[in-house]
């Protein structure tokens, strides 16, 4: 059984309304189950044929059955009903079957209400600034349905209310602004709720086997952005230390322990150089830092081989200020348990490594000679730099060296250790962000998924962790100039990181600069920054009590300001060109005592002022009332002519 539609609502408005309404749906189609996604298209696709058809809707019945049903099996589902993901799923289901129930001028200004409100769960994802630039072209959308509805008779011109809807958007900025700047901020991202632990995000793992790095430079995601307070170091000097990895299983190698490290083992040279990082949510506990950081974070630790960790993982946007040492020396006291750790190797796999390290081992009298032995080895030899490098086996260090010889950094890395291992030089794999590209538009450093890189570190004595990238022995390229530079033409690289177009690189800086601006402006405004504003307008100790103050202070002085720009613009509003001569029409003949009377039509006061008037006067009065009538209430869109017609009609009238 349907129910037809109680109030005539004109076809066209109630599509407008579900295609804004789809539009606000849709970012969302990629995160909530699929059943879920396909019942709302087909709710939505649904009740735009019944309204072009003009037929009924769905019985009440029928829509509280669905509406249990999709309880149930959003529970069963997500296993809840009260977390952000089944909320969400749930509000898109309810909005597209509150679809339909649009009967009435209500439920429209509900639906529209609810969208506003579908808009805002948008950003509990994302915070980007495409999706809030998308998002505020469906309020804009959104709002013009709503002020297209408030027409009842007539279906209205949509291009008038795009425009009214651009100006009332507009209008809100000021307000805006000023609650945006003074209403107290919260600690954690704007908008946006901790991310689930278990969610996957873009980065380095503390884990590493073949092929792993290679995936990860696939991506363009952005690792970090650095700003620095001197001219940045050149790229080989650019080595982002991440986790340290130690203990190898034969396919695995894994990162060590989080203890802290004690005292300062270390030996530095020249100045530190100073920078900002703004680091991007990874989910991990690991922060970077040029190797060697010199100094330690608020809310975070350094491990005993200087990796920088975070007490909690890393779900938010976060900015810190750092310095490092590009020249220094450590470790030269390593612990004698380290070192031990530092030559372990698992029985049974690799044979052939092993006697070519023994080999080494017999022509080498130093560690520093098995070392160049086997960079000399990495140079000589027909190996080569691929991010798709083939896939190995068992015994991967023996099938990469003697066999394939093509692969990425880790292969490299993790061959060159085992090296080392096996010919009882202590080594270990750090692995990080290795370079950097410029945009020159912000004057800051963007790194990278694309950078992830793995390199080595050698324990040489009294000369202690000595940092060894043996891709830099293969290809240099990929040091000096990135892996863009450094890949082969064949290779697949992500469309941010080429460089083969001067205008796409110019297109990709000029973004990114603009979303380094949102991230740091906008999402970057934390209570922090908060107060600092606070205390550069001159408030001494700034607390919420102050800030309330002020919210309230200038937004009643912005609000004075909007409301005497709108009066003095209503002062000068152009006259209705219809109503302009009529009124004088009426002035006319009020002056002979025919003037129209309280409540009195257009139509019924000139009838009876027509019989007071010669016959070829009441004939036009009629004819000009008939004339006003038309342009004043009529459907048809008012024409020039038919106004210059009425104006000269009035001047033409005698009485």
């Amino acid at each position: 059984m349907s129910i037809p539609v109680a109030e005539n609502l004109s076809t066209g408005r109630v599509v407008a309304l579900i295609g804004s309404l789809a539009l606000v749906v849709a970012p969302h189609a990629v995160r909530i189950p699929l059943w879920i996604a396909l019942i709302a298209t087909a709710v939505l696709i649904l009740r735009a044929v019944l309204a072009w058809q003009g037929r009924g809707l769905p019985s009440p019945r029928l829509l509280v059955m669905l509406a249990i049903g999709s309880i149930v099996g959003i529970w069963l589902s997500f296993g809840m009903l009260f977390n952000r993901d089944a909320a969400v799923a749930l509000l898109v289901l309810m909005l597209c079957l509150k679809m339909m129930e649009l009967r009435s001028l209500r439920d429209a200004v509900v639906l529209i209400l609810l969208g506003y409100f579908l808009v805002i769960t948008n950003f509990l994802y994302s915070q980007t600034l495409p999706m809030a630039l998308y998002l505020l072209g469906c309020v804009w959308l959104i709002t013009a349905c709503l002020v297209a509805f408030q027409y009842r008779s007539v279906a209205p011109d949509p291009r008038p209310m795009l425009r009214l809807s651009g100006l009332m958007l507009a209008q809100a900025i000021p307000l805006m602004l000023v609650f945006f700047l003074l209403f107290p901020r919260v600690q954690g991202p704007l908008w946006g709720l901790p991310q689930a632990s278990a969610s996957a995000l873009s980065g380095l793992s503390d884990s590493m086997s073949p092929g792993s790095l290679s995936n990860l430079s696939l991506s363009d995601a952005v690792a970090f952005r650095v700003e620095f307070d001197s001219p940045p170091p050149k790229p080989n000097k650019l080595y982002w230390r991440g986790p340290v990895l130690w203990d190898f299983d034969g396919r695995t190698w894994r990162g060590g322990d989080a203890a802290p490290r004690v005292g300062r083992d270390i030996e530095t040279a020249g100045t530190p150089i100073r920078y900002t990082i703004t680091l991007e949510p990874h989910n991990m506990r690991w922060l970077f830092a040029i190797d060697l950081p010199a100094q330690r974070l608020e809310g975070a630790l350094q491990t005993q081989d200087f990796q920088l960790l975070s007490i909690r993982p890393v779900r938010a946007r976060q900015r810190y200020a750092m310095s490092s040492y590009l020249d220094y020396r450590y470790g030269a006291n390593e612990p004698r348990r380290n070192l031990a750790r530092a030559l372990q190797l698992p029985e049974g796999f690799n044979p052939r490594a092993r006697k070519l390290a023994a080999d080494l081992y017999a022509r080498s009298s130093t560690p520093d000679e098995v070392v160049q032995s086997v960079l000399a080895l990495f140079r000589g030899q027909p190996f080569y730099y691929t991010l798709v490098p083939p896939e190995l086996g068992r015994d991967n260090i023996d099938e990469f060296l003697f066999e394939t010889r093509r692969g990425f950094c880790e292969h490299y890395a993790a061959s060159f250790v085992f090296l080392m291992r096996a010919a009882g030089v202590p080594a270990r794999i750090v692995t990080g962000y290795q370079g950097g590209v410029l945009n020159p538009i912000g004057n800051y450093l963007i790194v990278r998924q694309s950078e992830a890189h793995a390199w080595a570190e050698v324990w040489m004595g009294d000369e202690g962790w000595v940092r060894v990238d043996p891709t830099a022995a293969v290809s240099p390229m990929r040091i000096e100039a990135g892996i863009a530079g450094a890949v082969p033409a064949g290779d697949p690289l992500p469309l941010m990181v080429r460089t083969d177009s001067e205008w796409l690189k110019r297109l990709r800086f000029s973004w990114d600069a603009a979303a380094n601006g949102w991230n740091q402006w906008v999402l970057g405004y934390t209570p922090e920054r908060q107060m600092q504003m606070l205390q550069r307008a001159g408030f001494t100790r700034p607390n919420w009590q102050n800030l309330a103050v002020a919210l309230m202070a200038v937004t009643s002085f912005v609000t004075a300001i909007l409301c005497m720009l709108l009066l003095a613009r209503l002062r000068r509003r152009v006259p209705d060109p219809v109503l302009s001569p009529w009124l004088v029409l009426q002035a006319k003949l009020t002056r002979i005592g025919l003037g129209p009377r309280p409540g009195e039509g257009p139509v019924h006061w000139s009838d009876r002022a027509a019989t007071a008037l010669p016959a070829e006067a009441a004939d036009r009065l009629r004819t000009l009332a008939d004339l006003y009538v038309r342009l004043r209430y009529g459907r048809d869109r008012v024409k020039g002519r038919e106004v210059a017609e009425l104006r000269r009609g009035v001047r033409a009238l005698r009485v």
